[in-house]
């Protein structure tokens, strides 16, 4: 029996660290999502896209959680849009 019950809280152990592990990629994502929506939005507004990250925060809202993420922002030319890159810092 004890056995048993081991096995279900690694089971359980498990799922949970998959849960959260899916929920960090999507929270990923949505900063990806949320960086290019506004880069879209200055270059709708301004006829250019952001020319850095900082710009893209100041001026259009964009929250980036630096301690949960790494962001490369990568501009080529202003009517070309920029790469960006998310990262999830490891603990």
């Amino acid at each position: 029996m004890p056995v048993a019950a081991a096995a279900v809280l690694l089971f359980f152990s498990t799922a949970l660290n998959q849960l959260d592990g899916g929920r960090n990629e999507e929270d990923r994502r949505q900063l990806e999502a949320a960086l290019r929506r506004g880069c879209v939005a200055c270059y709708a507004v301004e006829g250019t896209y952001p020319e850095s990250l900082t710009y893209l925060k100041e001026h259009y809202g964009v929250q980036v959680d630096e301690k949960r993420y790494t962001v490369f922002y990568d501009i080529f030319a202003q009517n070309l849009m920029p790469d960006i890159t998310v990262l999830v810092k490891e603990p």
